[in-house]
């Protein structure tokens, strides 16, 4: 659990800065958060909040459930889409390059493995993709526990290598199926609640979807949260909830994207509670699952531009908005430095 001892003295820091309280809103939050994050361990509160080599990580995964037709593109996409990422042609290389974030993608286990020799794509297989979890687990816990493990790994590699912050991204034809199932199965909310119409698919599709999603679920009832992931997940979802409670362990902050990087936060909170404080909530997704999961996970977004592209792209839009919380923190004035009576 984060040690909140030092609150008091980071907010009267905040507080003293040359602005009325609590007028910089949201950006006071995130430097509260990230100060505390920061004194960690320290014998005394942070008066500096440091970013170090900002990284995405995005995980690609396919699903046995987009065998069903109901989403926009074939599953053979994803494969598409990541030789794309490693291309540097997709919108979340533009956002990562401007804003000179690091970027990997991972195949945590897509339809068709990429030939691709990159630094910048790990390889953590799980699979070729998940089975079509309407009619069967989508895999078994050997996977789950492996794939937490695999999240792990990678999140500790990362910072490893110099990044005190990290950005999660995905990438899967299906994953909203699954991202719906697992809030659906988590909170005990009905598939037509949590069910939404993805990146663009019919009226039509979004009611077969809400019922083979609600099959999945049917499933779960009474199971633990791992169970509840080998039946209704996704290879890169365990990746990524592995991943968040490392990021938790090692105290470093993750920026979480749209509604799947949601889902994913979601269950790692219910395994590991405590790992709720590392997160910070980067967008509101046009997915309506995705406004359910804000709730459930007490966030407040710091955008909400009308997204519903993943790729980790809110996240990578949101990080000038943690840089701009350090640098008011570093380097903003106080009252008395500057002379101004209130």
């Amino acid at each position: 659990m984060l040690n909140r001892n030092f609150t008091t003295i980071i907010q009267n820091r905040i507080d003293q800065k040359t602005k009325p309280l609590g007028s910089l809103g949201v950006l006071e939050d995130i430097a509260l958060q990230l100060a505390l994050i920061q004194s960690q361990g320290k014998e005394v509160a942070a008066t500096e909040i440091k970013i170090t080599k900002p990284t995405m990580l995005v995980f690609a995964g396919d699903h046995g459930i987009a065998e069903e037709k109901i989403s926009i593109a074939p599953s053979e996409v994803t494969a598409q889409m990541v030789l794309n990422f490693l291309a540097g042609g997709a919108a979340i290389n533009c956002f990562c390059k401007a804003n000179d974030i690091a970027f990997k993608v991972i195949d945590c286990g897509i339809l068709c493995p990429v030939e691709f020799k990159s630094e910048q794509l790990v390889l953590q297989r799980l699979g070729q993709r998940t089975n079509n979890f309407a009619d069967q687990p989508a895999m078994n816990i050997a996977a789950v526990d492996k794939g937490l493990e695999f999240g792990a790994k990678i999140v500790k590699e990362t910072i490893n290598q110099g990044s005190n912050i990290i950005m999660f991204g995905e990438m899967g034809i299906g994953n909203t199926s699954s991202a719906s199932a697992l809030l659906s199965a988590i909170s005990n909310r009905s598939s037509e609640e949590c069910v939404g119409f993805g990146t663009g698919i019919s009226e039509e599709q979004r009611n077969l979807k809400v019922k083979l999603v609600g099959k999945g679920v049917d499933r779960c009832e009474g199971k633990s949260i791992k169970q509840i992931l080998a039946e209704v997940g996704g290879y890169e979802i365990v990746q990524m909830v592995g991943g968040f409670i490392e990021a938790a362990k090692q105290n470093v902050p993750v920026l979480v994207d749209g509604f799947i990087v949601s889902a994913a936060a979601y269950a790692a909170t219910r395994i590991n509670p405590e790992c709720r404080d590392w997160m910070i909530f980067a967008h509101k997704s046009e997915e309506q699952g995705h406004q359910i999961l804000l709730s459930e996970l007490d966030a407040e977004p710091l955008l909400d531009l009308g997204l519903r592209l993943g790729e980790g792209t809110g996240a990578a839009l949101a990080l000038p908005l943690i840089r701009a919380s350090a640098e008011f923190y570093n380097n903003m004035a106080s009252f008395e430095s500057a002379g101004v009576t209130v």
